[in-house]
């Protein structure tokens, strides 16, 4: 499903993944992700999407998001919004779809093939309109937890669906210890 010499773009939904990953049970390196990608084509951009939740200056995902940056990904974060709910939850709104979008969009001229890390329904016209303009577009998610990750909308348009559990052997490391909770990291995407 990949060509040595096409041009490659990743655009990755951070919490989207993230969440994906843990529910298989297993961490992605991130090192290991780009260099697989890096051997299946031409890659020219890898970009990570997130929101980044800033108490006193400080977001628990913050080393990651630096570590990134400095190793060969594109970063586009956003700061994200707290809220408290009718029934007085304490809620967390960072939705970074659009900028994703946004950026898909304008790189499909110079593309052949875009991986959509995201198993995000909401997706499913990007990849559309990118397959008009005459990308592959490979999804990577999971069918595999309970409930599955990706929706069925979108695990139909894409040209190629790549079980995120397929890949673990080649990006997959296991989970650290948690010195946080990232399920607030954006566990409301909405």
């Amino acid at each position: 499903m990949f060509y040595k010499d096409e041009r490659l773009a990743l655009f990755i939904d951070g919490s989207n993944l993230y969440a994906a990953g843990k529910a298989l049970g297993f961490d992605i390196d991130y090192k290991l992700l780009r260099s697989e990608f890096m051997r299946r084509g031409k890659l020219l951009r890898a970009s990570y999407y997130t929101a980044l939740l800033e108490n006193d200056d400080y977001s628990p995902i913050r080393p990651l998001v630096d570590w990134l940056h400095y190793n060969g990904y594109a970063m586009i974060t956003k700061p994200a919004k707290e809220y408290t709910d009718s029934q007085g939850r304490r809620k967390v709104k960072g939705n970074m779809d659009i900028e994703l979008t946004v950026d898909a969009m304008e790189l499909a001229p110079r593309v052949d093939h875009m991986v959509l890390f995201s198993g995000d329904g909401d997706f499913r016209p990007l990849v559309e309109s990118l397959q008009r303009q005459g990308v592959r577009v490979s999804v990577v998610s999971t069918i595999r937890s309970h409930p599955p990750m990706i929706s069925d909308e979108l695990r139909r348009q894409a040209d190629n669906f790549i079980e995120l559990e397929d890949l673990k052997e080649v990006i997959g490391r296991p989970p650290r210890e948690p010195q946080h909770d990232r399920s607030e990291e954006m566990a409301d995407q909405d």
